[in-house]
């Protein structure tokens, strides 16, 4: 008899493997709009210590949850083999602040228990456990993630698009929303008692903002990324 030492054939990949990549881009949406909504809170005088830590807290989590994301979109870009071992490990440091974040919330008395809140916080983590099961060994990650990273940019060059990318569409998407605010405000003959038609832009303008932000970071990374075509 004669023994051959081939390996076992790639599982082919069923296309979940990118879920992971769309939930961290969801995360980092939803990171963008935390620090939009509690930005306003900094310097409040009635708010108690407690809730500051906690508001503090969320905001460093939720730049470094942005940038750390913007990292791995770019090794996401790349097809890079280390992406699922990266991914891997900034989920592992989501869930714990999740569960950090809970734990204080119900330990500390200046805060009321929510359910809705704890069910949100145990979707996110049960999504974050998904997206590593997808990730694992054997799963056909490996068959997407497998770039050597030797024909196209660098990660650091698609942070830095990315920044730019986001900082640009932000600008963008700000003034485009405040402009359709103002013109919706104007078009429906909205109140203006106690500034409400201004309020209304102003939403609109933060939405387009976001909105904007999100979509120049990745249009950015993904344009960086993109494959060419050969000269001929």
């Amino acid at each position: 008899m004669t023994s051959t030492n081939q390996e076992p054939a790639a599982r082919p990949d069923s296309g979940l493997s990118y879920v992971p990549v769309a939930w961290l881009v969801i995360v980092m949406a939803m990171s963008v709009y935390g620090l939009m909504s509690t930005w306003r809170l900094i310097g409040e005088p009635s708010l108690p210590e407690s809730v500051f830590f906690l508001i503090y807290g969320g905001l460093i989590a939720g730049i470094v949850t942005i940038l750390w994301g913007l990292y791995l979109l770019g090794l996401a870009f790349n097809r890079s083999a280390r992406f699922p071992r990266h991914f891997a490990i900034w989920q592992v440091a989501t869930i714990l602040w999740l569960l950090a974040r809970q734990a204080y919330v119900m330990l500390t008395p200046d805060f009321v228990f929510s359910a809705r809140s704890l069910v949100f916080t145990a979707g996110e983590i049960a999504i974050g456990a998904l997206c590593l099961y997808l990730l694992r060994r054997g799963a056909g990650a490996d068959a997407v993630y497998a770039n050597a990273e030797t024909e196209r940019p660098s990660v650091l060059v698609s942070v830095v698009a990315a920044l730019l990318g986001i900082i640009l569409g932000a600008a963008i998407g700000a003034c485009a929303g405040f402009a359709a605010g103002s013109l919706i405000a104007d078009a429906t003959d909205m109140s203006c008692f106690e500034g409400a038609c201004g309020y209304f832009a102003v939403f609109i303008g933060l939405a387009g903002l976001i909105i904007g932000a999100i979509a120049g970071g990745l249009f950015a990374v993904w344009r960086v990324n993109r494959k060419r075509k050969p000269a001929a």
